[in-house]
């Protein structure tokens, strides 16, 4: 029924003119805004690979603890460190099922990975390797 469907992800901000200038600037990614209403504006985030996801502002909102947005790189300690040029930490992880090192990135239990998290606490990770098929 959907398979033909462009599908899009979505997730909330509470500051969309801090998530545009994170994702924009920090991030380097292509963002566009776009007018919902006369009160309400959205940003699209166009992803290579032509995917899409969109950020709209929720004044109540709650990061989520999972995370939503994940960007393969070819090495992930590369770029935490661009990350950290950059201003944005990786998560320390040191409690529950996932460990991480002192650079936040988790090795041998899975993929290389490490998390990091937008203004708004929204969780981002960069991990090693395409993409799954």
């Amino acid at each position: 029924m959907l398979k033909n469907a462009p599908a899009f992800s979505s997730f909330s901000v509470q500051d969309l003119s801090r998530a545009k200038s994170f994702y924009g600037q920090t991030l380097g990614l292509e963002v566009t805004e776009a007018r919902m209403t006369d009160a309400v504006s959205i940003l699209t985030l166009r992803l290579a690979g032509g995917g899409r996801v969109l950020l709209y502002p929720k004044p109540d909102h709650t990061p989520a603890v999972f995370t939503v947005l994940n960007f393969p790189v070819q090495s992930v300690e590369k770029a935490v460190d661009a990350l950290l040029e950059r201003g944005v930490r990786p998560e320390v992880y040191r409690e529950g099922p996932v460990h991480t090192d002192e650079k936040g990135i988790s090795r041998g239990d899975g993929p290389t990975i490490a998390w990091f998290k937008d203004p708004d606490g929204n969780i981002l990770s960069v991990v090693e390797g395409p993409p799954p098929a």
